[in-house]
C-alpha cells in the first residue's frame, strides 16, 4: 500500500518550502519522490516549439523526497502520522494517528 497517493493534502516538514501545504500531483514510488502543487518551484529553460511559440524561462514544480512531507488530517487540518488498518471486508485503509479517522 502506498503511503501517500495522488490528490492527498500534504504538509512540508523539511526543505526551502518548510511549513507550506499542497496537493500531491504525481507520485514516483520507485524513487520515493513526489510532486506537490506550487512547492519546490524551479526555473527551466524552454525551447520554442510549434506548441510553445514563446519559449523562454518558465517555473515548474520539481520532485521532493517522500520523507519530507506528512499527510494532513482532514478533521483537524494538522499534519499527522498514520497507520494502516484492515476493514472487515479485507480492504486496507489509512488511519490518522491524531483523530483516528480514515484518510
Amino acid at each position: 500500500m502506498l503511503t501517500i497517493k495522488k490528490n492527498d493534502q500534504v504538509f512540508i516538514i523539511a526543505g526551502k518550502d518548510k511549513g507550506k501545504t499542497g496537493k500531491v500531483l504525481k507520485v514516483f514510488p520507485k524513487d520515493s519522490r513526489l510532486i506537490v502543487e506550487n512547492i519546490n518551484m524551479v526555473k527551466k529553460a524552454r525551447r520554442k516549439t510549434q506548441q510553445d511559440q514563446q519559449g523562454g524561462i518558465s517555473e515548474i514544480e520539481s520532485a521532493i523526497h517522500i520523507s519530507n512531507v506528512m499527510l494532513v488530517d482532514k478533521k483537524t487540518n494538522q499534519p499527522t502520522r498514520f497507520g494502516v488498518s484492515v476493514l472487515k471486508d479485507g480492504s486496507k485503509v489509512r488511519i490518522s494517528k491524531k483523530s483516528g479517522e480514515v484518510i
